[in-house]
């Protein structure tokens, strides 16, 4: 199992940016995905999720309105389009399934965002 987040950059205030998390080693189209972000010195915060199909999405509150996430099963990718971006949403960004599935245990290098002027 491996997750390889990639996009992250450093970007102005109210800039936008789009993550992409390539998995491979399992059946992607039969889990759920998330988005996760940790940022220096605080706990992982988990920002978003994507059913199996794509059907449906939640976000936190943090994200709601400026945060979209998308996948595409062909490509065993998910995507995080993140617009109207703040000093607070610098982080490093990972992608992986619900917790207690078979993948939770595998997590990526993860991608940094920083957020700054």
């Amino acid at each position: 199992v491996q997750f390889v987040e990639s996009g992250g950059e450093l970007v102005q205030p109210g800039g936008s940016l789009r993550l992409s998390c390539a998995a491979s080693g399992f059946t992607f189209s039969n889990y759920d995905m998330n988005w996760y972000r940790q940022a220096p010195g605080k706990e992982r915060e988990w920002v978003g999720r994507i059913s199996r199909a794509g059907g449906a999405t939640e976000y936190a509150d943090s994200v709601k309105g400026r945060f979209t996430i998308s996948r595409d099963n062909a490509k065993n990718t998910v995507y995080l389009q993140m617009n109207s971006l703040k000093a607070e949403d610098t982080a490093v960004y990972y992608c992986n399934s619900d917790p207690g599935t078979a993948v939770w245990k595998y997590w990526g290098q993860g991608t940094q965002v920083t957020v700054s002027s």
